[in-house]
């Protein structure tokens, strides 16, 4: 094959096509447990984060009230993959063996979120959220004003124990309990310019994926996690738990823990719980969904 400039240009559209299609086709989970937030800086700072929103009755003027504002921000890192293809294939038309690469690279630009959000999930134990405490923690302060003043009483959302971690959430809100942040979409690029320095040095073409995301957590209040055994008794704790959070100010949010969070190991314990047995004897059934992300082991 004569090696050109519309050559190579047919060859980045082949490849590109491959990447695309095993993009769209991939399954993630991410989604249900993260909420995508665009950015368009170096990072996004959610100052918001803690203030629940709530009514009162319009009596006389309005009622502005002080919310305490949260210096959490969520800092975008940059990702890439890249790959080189030897001149020497592409001149013996070996064009076809490379394709199964290029969609392995648009598989593993979807399912890159999964890894983060679902690593952010496992690390909430020692990761800090907007309130400074770890987004799982036995200590999270819940103040007796909206403004956060007075002396804030301790409110927990973890569960001790010496298992694998399971973690219940509500993901019915607008902001579900990680936020996936994205600053510029993973695109396939490619450097096959005849002058370029690569196809000079080392009669090489170079593609590579790259991409501006993070990802951080929104509020604590929408998510529980447990290392105690996997239970009918300790899943309805900590549904009892959830259900009971409030906001500064003693108002109640409302939580619908909907969705279970579980391991590979912990998937069958899950569905005991979650799914009626033959005797509908099962008093959880349906109260909450299953889901048993690879990411999380």
């Amino acid at each position: 094959m004569i090696i050109n400039a519309s050559v190579l240009s047919a060859l980045f559209v082949a490849y590109k096509a491959e990447f695309q299609n095993a993009q769209a086709a991939t399954p993630t989970d991410w989604k249900r447990i993260a909420t995508p937030v665009p950015s368009s800086s170096a990072s996004n700072t959610y100052g918001w984060l803690g203030q629940f929103p709530t009514f009162r009755e319009w009596i006389g003027d309005r009622v502005l009230k002080n919310m305490a504002a949260h210096g959490y921000s969520i800092t975008n890192k940059k990702f890439e993959s890249s790959v080189g293809v030897p001149r020497d294939a592409i001149e013996d038309d070996e064009i076809g063996v490379y394709k199964p690469l290029f969609a392995e690279m648009g598989r593993a630009s979807s399912a890159h979120p999964d890894e983060l959000v679902f690593a952010l999930l496992k690390a909430g134990l020692t990761t800090t959220c907007y309130d400074g405490q770890y987004f799982f923690d036995t200590d999270h302060p819940v103040y007796p004003s909206t403004d956060a003043s007075g002396t804030a009483v301790s409110v927990s959302n973890y569960q001790d124990g010496t298992g694998p971690a399971w973690y219940l959430l509500d993901v019915s809100r607008a902001l579900k309990p990680i936020i996936f942040q994205n600053r510029r979409n993973y695109d396939l690029k490619a450097m096959t310019a005849m002058d370029d320095e690569s196809v000079f040095m080392r009669d090489e073409y170079r593609y590579g994926v790259d991409a501006r995301v993070n990802v951080g957590f929104g509020f604590w209040q929408f998510a529980y996690c447990s290392k105690a055994p996997l239970t009918a008794e300790n899943y309805g704790l900590a549904r009892a738990a959830m259900k009971n959070f409030r906001a500064d100010g003693g108002r109640p949010l409302g939580i619908n823990p909907g969705l279970l969070v579980v391991p590979s190991q912990l998937e069958g314990a899950a569905r005991k719980i979650l799914v009626k047995d033959a005797d509908n004897g099962n008093e959880w059934a349906g109260t909450a969904e299953v889901l048993a992300p690879a990411w999380l082991g």
